[in-house]
């Protein structure tokens, strides 16, 4: 047997023997690599050397800022402002606490950048106050869940991040104002899919536009929402860099959550950074894992190997586009976010430009949409758990109840995978980006 194909079946087959094992999946990652690098007899301290690699950017600085910025915002008592601020917007809709549950996931996202801490949050004042006026327990689950992936699009993400440093050369930037058409999509399928089921089941309308009452809650979510705009707008504009713009937005959040609304007092920001470094270890691990991983794909040029097999089944792009979404959705239903970033990107990327002409954006929102998607599903769906728990619903129901909407995420998947206009018109026009196919 060639030492390639040895090295190839050795480093694949004991990474996913290890995720179906249910390891760490840093732990799968790095071991898989080791084995890997031993069959090929190179040096381990080589490992070392390409794990310190991996996290020494100054632009992976920037994810820990994002998070500490969203946890801060999270727990410095916006979540109600916000709230209110939807239910201004579209709560006069047949289902109009369905509609402010996905109003709110898009406010809220483009603060924390987290799915899970969208459900968290939002879940824990939204889904009783949806049952309190009649709607079915499952269904207000599946509604918190479902939005909260908007928050994996609207910027600031520190999952964007990541992969733009993994497929290198992409603007922050301007894959931050990529997320904002797609986030918009997926919120409007969203709220078609609820719209439906509320009629059906006959959920309550609430208190009819005001606009008066707009611009009161708008005023007092203004200062949440200023954070968003300084990190989109400082690094769009070229004030500052991704990194910087996040060191300044934890300053700016800081000061919001402390002092304006007064959500936090200084003993719960310690308490908020010490969760912040918790979830930072067990990110930055991964990445530097990764690096080796990445390597090692590399130098067995798996890529090329991937490609070949993908066009081997066809060579329309449309049916290739297609096949990476169902092989993003199947990585998805058995790992987590960062690690399909992290390790798919170097090995579909290439197929994507080359073989689909996608611009790396598009790819990256892609990518990001089917990551949100696969963490709804089990069996390692995190924020399906976190929704079942904040809920205090089975999650057998709560998976039944979800499947309409799963069905909306797929055509909001569609439109963002086929139309590159969804992703590329806000760079193109406010960014000067110039895409890949032109």
């Amino acid at each position: 047997m060639p030492v390639n194909t040895l090295a190839i079946i050795i480093l694949l087959g004991s990474f996913f023997a290890m995720v179906f094992l249910r390891f760490p999946i840093a732990y799968a990652v790095g071991i898989s690599s080791v084995l890997c690098m031993l069959n090929l007899g190179a040096n381990l301290n080589d490992v070392c050397r390409l794990m310190v690699k991996g996290i020494s950017s100054f632009s992976l600085m920037a994810v820990p800022f994002f998070i500490t910025m969203g946890v801060l915002m999270g727990t410095g008592g916006i979540s109600e402002k916000l709230i209110d601020l939807s239910d201004s917007c579209v709560g006069w809709m047949r289902g109009g606490l369905a509609m402010v549950n996905i109003v709110a996931s898009y406010f809220f996202g483009g603060i924390s950048g987290s799915a899970s801490a969208d459900t968290a949050s939002l879940g824990s004042i939204l889904i009783p106050m949806m049952v309190d006026q009649g709607y079915d327990a499952d269904f207000s689950t599946a509604v918190t869940i479902t939005s909260s992936c908007e928050g994996l699009l609207v910027p600031p993400s520190h999952n964007m991040v990541i992969y733009a440093t993994t497929a290198g050369g992409v603007s922050v930037g301007s894959l931050f104002l990529a997320g904002y058409l797609p986030g918009a999509v997926l919120a409007i399928s969203l709220m078609v899919g609820a719209y439906i089921i509320s009629v059906k089941r006959s959920y309550p309308k609430g208190e009819p536009f005001n606009l008066k009452t707009f611009f009161k809650q708008f005023l007092r979510s203004f200062w949440a929402l200023a954070a968003v705009i300084i990190v989109v707008i400082g690094v769009v504009a070229g004030f500052f860099t991704a990194t910087e713009s996040a060191a300044i937005a934890v300053i700016y959040s800081l000061i919001v959550s402390v002092f304006i609304y007064k959500g936090l007092d200084w003993k719960g920001v310690w308490k908020v950074l010490d969760n912040c470094v918790s979830t930072l270890s067990i990110v930055l691990i991964l990445i530097a894992t990764s690096a080796v991983f990445g390597n090692c794909l590399t130098m067995l040029h798996i890529p090329d190997l991937a490609a070949k097999a993908i066009t081997s089944i066809s060579t329309n792009k449309y049916v290739v586009i297609m096949l990476l979404n169902i092989i993003l959705l199947l990585l998805g239903c058995i790992m987590d976010m960062a690690p399909i970033i992290l390790i798919a990107t170097p090995i579909l990327l290439p197929v994507a430009m080359n073989v689909c002409g996608l611009d790396p954006i598009q790819f990256g929102i892609m990518m990001v949409l089917n990551c949100g998607i696969g963490l709804l599903t089990p069996p390692v769906g995190a924020v399906l758990f976190i929704g079942s728990a904040v809920g205090k619903t089975p999650i057998e129901k709560v998976v039944k109840a979800t499947l309409p909407f799963y069905l909306c995420m797929i055509v909001a998947l569609l439109l963002v995978s086929y139309i590159p206009a969804i992703s590329l018109i806000l760079p193109m026009k406010l960014a000067g980006y110039v895409p890949f196919h032109l």
